[in-house]
């Protein structure tokens, strides 16, 4: 990865300015620590090794508190992550099924929602996913819209033999990758895209991903990731381009979440995909996706389950729905 969470590079500028006296272009690492390192910077002389060691844990415990008030301010149930990958299927209770045989999903969540379709939660490792639409005895005739996830797995052979036997069909079969994985491809009945992975390193998750991560393959990625920078702040983390400037694979983050993207080739073509996003202020990040270029779907409003949300779509396809508790006076 090319960027860490805050905590660890607070850990790496500490250790550089503490040993070496180095201050120049640490802030580079987040700006959000050069204060924290200014103040490192002018005890780092003292002579006690102790007093050093413990002025850098109580840097680093102050700004943990930092980093973990910055990620609840959007006040997000519990187990969610800022961006959720919700897949609408024509057979909702099909996909959770498939899910849950295939990854060991736990279904969180289950009911009917505003327009009469089938609303899920379930919870794939250390990840969730939403799931709706229809099913048997509903009357519910919304679109479909699948979508791709990256999933990491504990063994990737038996993960996609199991996801054959659910009803999946084959986009490539597992091989190992020089980028550091084996993984294969599925499509299940509902026309999501599965890429279930193992990563060849100390764990079967790459540091600074997740269990379930969301993929993108839009015609110009570029675009993308510019309005998802204007729109929510994202953060590119790392991005691979092809000499004439196709994106080959890139990693945004928004918040915790990381959504990876590749300029669409061969089997892998745009699909159009519904996010549900926690923010802080669902007013202000509506203007600000309509602003970067978005369209209305829903206007803020309270729910009555709790929230107050928005809708826009962008203008590759794809919809966003903004979502925080509704506040109380």
């Amino acid at each position: 990865m090319s960027e860490h969470l805050l905590i660890d590079q607070l850990e790496q500028a500490l250790e550089r300015l503490l040993t070496a006296g180095e201050r120049e272009h640490l802030e580079a690492l987040n700006p959000a620590l050069a204060a924290l390192l200014d103040v490192a910077r002018e005890l780092r002389h003292l002579p006690r090794s102790a007093f050093r060691n413990r002025l850098k844990a109580d840097l680093e415990r102050s700004r943990t508190t930092m980093h973990v008030e910055d990620h609840t301010t959007t006040s997000r149930p519990a187990g969610f992550r800022a961006v959720t990958p919700y897949m609408i299927v024509q057979d909702a209770p099909a996909l959770i099924d498939f899910v849950t045989r295939t990854f060991g999903g736990e279904e969180r969540h289950r009911a009917i929602g505003s327009a009469g379709g089938l609303h899920a939660e379930v919870r794939i490792g250390n990840s969730m996913v939403m799931i709706g639409g229809g099913a048997p005895d509903l009357q519910w005739r919304g679109t479909s819209m699948p979508t791709a996830l990256h999933v990491y797995v504990e063994d990737v052979d038996a993960a996609f033999r199991r996801a054959l036997s659910a009803g999946a069909t084959p986009i490539y079969k597992p091989m190992d990758h020089d980028y550091g994985e084996r993984s294969g491809g599925v499509r299940d009945p509902g026309g999501n895209h599965w890429y279930i992975a193992t990563a060849t390193g100390p764990h079967h998750v790459p540091a600074g991903l997740h269990t379930v991560n969301i993929c993108l393959h839009p015609v110009r990625g570029e675009a993308v990731i510019a309005f998802l920078e204007r729109a929510f702040g994202a953060r590119t983390l790392e991005k691979v381009a092809s000499s004439e400037g196709a994106i080959q694979h890139a990693k945004v983050a928004i918040e915790d979440s990381v959504l990876e993207i590749g300029d669409a080739h061969g089997p892998f073509q745009p699909m159009p995909t519904m996010f549900y996003v926690f923010v802080a202020d669902v007013d202000a990040a509506y203007e600000r996706a309509l602003a970067a270029g978005a369209t209305t779907i829903s206007a803020p409003a309270d729910q009555p389950y709790g929230n107050r949300t928005a809708g826009v779509q962008d203008a590759f396809g794809n919809q966003w729905y903004v979502a925080a508790p509704v506040r109380r006076n």
